[in-house]
């Protein structure tokens, strides 16, 4: 068997973890010993034992000499737990392969230099594509100091995300709401605006899967919200934000705050709304990886003219109601050529919809 091969199976035991470790990522290992597979482990859960420590604990016999393959680069600095490298150079596993080298900054490449100082025989880039993509989310907060967006709309096949009234309910099949709460459960915050609150009044939690509630931020820049709302009637279900322009000194941003809900400031951009890159910033200094915005129209419109969003997911539904709501509106493009570029990596079929799932270039 050749390298690739092992760094497979990594890569699925590493997908195991999706949506329980963040803002860790996702990692794999796999133990071989003599030409066959003698431990496999996966990083579980947030501040749980890394892949590496669990292929060592799982292995039938004794690791040393073997060669040790995982998806990314081995912690070299205490954390939640101990270094998984003193444990690899500990328990004398003789060869390691990695799929890609850490970009967080308490590691990069110096888990490899450890590694090679100790005599041990290292091996990067298998595969590194793939074990990039497993952790697109990860790479990209630990590289630019931003969540990672994902936009998710449900559209009729005529391009509409409600009919001319605002009712919206539901444009997609159950099986497509599915793949919805899924989604939020992979996402460390779900992110709306004020008029999808008042219009359709959502809990933004996760139901209809396993899986964990993300952070419900609302972005309402005149803090119009009535906190009568649904989203606040349940703040014991998931911690809950409100970003605004207004300051504490304002009595609806007291009365929110007093229920028990996160406020956030946020300073106006050019056309006097929150300005949401300043918005992600906050939310990644709190620790925040990866959003995904659920709406409206115009928060989408907003956050892809501003080129801030990474991943599209759009939910087709063979349905046509003529005049409605779009879910984009006028991103002052006027000429094909200067279109946004999306890279279509799945398009499956859920229900009777269509799921195009893309990354914007």
């Amino acid at each position: 068997m050749n390298d690739e091969y092992y760094m497979k199976i990594a890569i699925g035991l590493a997908r195991k973890a999706r949506g329980c470790v963040s803002p860790n990522p996702m990692v794999g290992a796999v133990l071989v010993k003599n030409g066959r597979i003698i431990g496999k482990g996966y990083h579980q859960c947030f501040g749980g034992y890394h892949a590496e420590i669990n292929a060592i604990q799982n292995a039938a016999g004794r690791v040393g000499g073997s060669t040790l393959y995982v998806t990314l680069e081995p912690c070299c600095h205490e954390g939640k737990t101990p270094p998984c490298v003193d444990a690899i150079i500990h328990n004398k596993i003789a060869r390691v392969v990695i799929g890609t080298i850490d970009s967080n900054p308490l590691v990069c490449r110096e888990g490899v230099n450890r590694l090679i100082r100790s005599g041990i025989d290292v091996k990067t880039g298998i595969l590194e594509e793939e074990c990039r993509l497993l952790n697109e989310t990860f790479f990209h907060y630990m590289e630019t100091g931003l969540p990672f967006v994902t936009i998710k709309y449900a559209q009729t096949l005529d391009g509409r995300i409600a009919t001319s009234t605002g009712n919206s309910q539901w444009i997609s099949s159950p099986a497509s709401l599915r793949l919805s709460h899924r989604l939020r459960a992979e996402h460390d915050a779900i992110l709306v605006g004020r008029q999808t609150v008042e219009r359709d009044n959502p809990e933004l939690t996760v139901r209809l899967v396993r899986g964990r509630n993300p952070l419900r931020v609302i972005v309402d820049s005149a803090l119009k919200v009535s906190p009568d709302a649904r989203i606040f009637q349940n703040l014991s279900a998931a911690p809950t934000l409100v970003a605004t322009l207004q300051t504490a000194s304002d009595f609806r941003y007291k009365t929110l705050a007093a229920l028990g809900v996160t406020m956030v400031t946020v300073s106006a951009d050019r056309d006097g709304r929150v300005d949401l890159k300043k918005l992600f910033k906050k939310l990644a200094a709190k620790g925040i990886s990866s959003v995904m915005i659920e709406g409206g129209a115009q928060i989408i419109t907003s956050v892809l003219k501003r080129n801030l969003a990474n991943r599209l997911v759009t939910v087709i539904a063979p349905k046509i109601i003529g005049c409605g709501i779009e879910a984009v509106g006028d991103l002052n493009i006027r000429h094909l050529d200067l279109a946004m570029k999306i890279t279509v990596k799945k398009i499956s079929v859920r229900g009777h919809d269509i799921i195009v799932d893309g990354r914007l270039t």
